[in-house]
């Protein structure tokens, strides 16, 4: 027997080492090992097991912390059929405010819940999408959280057959009947073109990105309605699509400015389509209305006076997952559709 517990005898085999120079991680059989008890005793131990000599206790933990031994809670789970105590959220894309607002406060509700959240990227591509929720499937999350990217989610069929449930939010699954958690993307962009029209205005802009984003098709529609509800004709010539960033807003701005009878009123469909709607009016000084749907940190700053179509985003995701632990609980009531209230803002400088 050595001193400094550098090397002890195994009860049935050879010594182990424990010096500093080991590179793999230690396992249970390392363990049993160093403590000169059986495997099957480190698992009773690991698993806290009933009826175990406290002296053989000590001796596996002490064993366990000596080599740094830490059990593979997923793997254990695995083979008892427990859950894991994980979550996976699938967002757009990480660097954008939204949705790292959404991951920050569906990581509070799992934390609450004593639950990790596992966290990945589409990056808005479909087939990346059906590849890392796959992925997150086969690591046996007890339920996943959805921003969808594409419009066909029938491949999770299976998956929630099995028990997996999900929540999609933001946007509605494609071929799955599930609980979805929206924003009133409709009504709130049908409330921010009524009041342009009571303001006077009958040529109202929209800038939007595509109508093969959910989000894009409904502020669209509502956009629409709240037009035809005031008798205000239609112009297609003032409907602009692939407007996806600041600089081709500004463009499509100068572009209607410059025109034929221009519009009086600009309604752009997100946060990047309003800053470049921003830094075109104030270039120009000229004097049109402008709404935006999506509030954002530095709204309140921007030089040109605006509107805007706020939510609370953190409430959006709350929701979700307080919906998905329910589902996880045990609640195996029909899927539900929850929409999430917004409202009209005034945001930047307003002239004197």
């Amino acid at each position: 027997m050595t001193n400094g517990g550098d090397r002890r005898e195994r009860r049935y085999g050879a010594p182990v080492t424990t010096d500093a120079s080991r590179t793999r991680r230690p396992t249970m059989v390392d363990v049993a090992a160093l403590a000169g008890v059986s495997l099957k005793t480190v698992s009773r131990v690991v698993n806290q097991a009933p009826h175990v000599q406290p002296e053989l206790a000590q001796r596996v933990l002490a064993a366990a912390a000596e080599l740094g031994f830490r059990r593979n809670h997923l793997a254990s789970s695995l083979r008892s059929g427990q859950t894991t105590a994980t979550i996976g959220l699938l967002i757009e894309e990480i660097a954008n405010p939204f949705y790292a607002a959404i991951a920050g406060a569906a990581a509070e509700v799992a934390r609450l819940h004593r639950t990790m959240l596992i966290i990945a990227s589409s990056e808005e591509d479909p087939s990346r999408e059906q590849e890392l929720l796959s992925d997150l499937c086969a690591r046996r999350v007890d339920g996943l959280l959805v921003v969808p990217a594409g419009d066909d989610h029938s491949f999770l069929h299976a998956e929630v057959e099995l028990g997996t449930p999900v929540v999609f939010l933001d946007r509605p699954a494609g071929g799955l009947p599930a609980d979805t958690v929206l924003l009133d993307n409709r009504g709130g962009a049908r409330d921010g073109v009524a009041r342009l029209v009571e303001q006077g205005h009958r040529r109202v802009a929209v800038l939007f990105d595509s109508t093969r984003v959910y989000t894009m098709r409904e502020r669209l529609a509502g956009a629409r309605e709240a037009l035809a509800a005031a008798g205000v004709p239609a112009d297609d010539r003032l409907v602009r699509d692939g407007v996806r960033d600041p600089a081709t807003a500004a463009r499509v701005v100068g572009e209607l400015l410059d025109g034929d009878d221009p519009p009086t009123a600009f309604f752009c469909l997100n946060n990047r389509i309003t800053l470049g709607a921003v830094e075109q009016l104030h270039r120009r000084g000229g004097d049109a209305a402008l709404l935006g749907f999506d509030d954002f940190d530095v709204a309140r700053l921007l030089p040109y006076p605006l509107t805007v179509i706020a939510y609370d985003t953190h409430r959006l995701a709350r929701t979700a997952a307080e919906l998905l632990f329910r589902r996880i609980a045990g609640d195996r009531s029909a899927p539900r559709t929850l929409l999430i209230p917004t409202e009209l803002a005034e945001r930047g400088v307003r002239r004197a």
